[in-house]
């Protein structure tokens, strides 16, 4: 913790998308996300606004630290995981000591699964057009 908690930034990825967090001393209330209130950002599905502050509630620091999130690419969903991840890893710089309660929750593993590549002949990736006997 003898780095300053204005330049701690890490990434995490989902699919296609990818978030950047920014973590500052706050008051823990100001998470935006594109310059944007994270409730109005992922305001489709509160479930999506739940993913990112299930990391501050496994923390316990959603009074110390405010987030500056961007986020690109992939949909609201991918994005919102990638957040977690992101802020996970922030938060570990911060508290080292949490790492063994956080990888348990799974929120430091990247989820790698990606849409398959179409083969040429097929549809979309495994769809291929019926068999015709005759």
């Amino acid at each position: 913790m003898t780095q300053s908690i204005a330049h701690l930034v890490h990434s995490g990825g989902r699919k296609t998308a990818s978030a950047r967090v920014q973590l500052l001393q706050g008051s823990g209330t100001v998470i935006t996300v594109n310059g944007k209130p994270a409730e109005t950002y992922f305001q489709q599905n509160p479930a999506y606004l739940q993913s990112i502050l299930s990391a501050y509630d496994l923390v316990k620091t959603e009074t110390q630290y405010d987030a500056v999130i961007f986020v690109q690419g992939g949909g609201l969903s991918a994005q919102a995981q990638a957040t977690r991840l992101a802020l996970s890893k922030a938060f570990l710089e911060v508290f080292p000591n949490l790492r063994p309660h956080v990888k348990k929750r799974g929120f430091l593993t990247r989820d790698a699964r990606i849409k398959e590549r179409r083969k040429y002949g097929l549809k979309k990736a495994r769809k291929a057009s019926q068999f015709s006997k005759r």
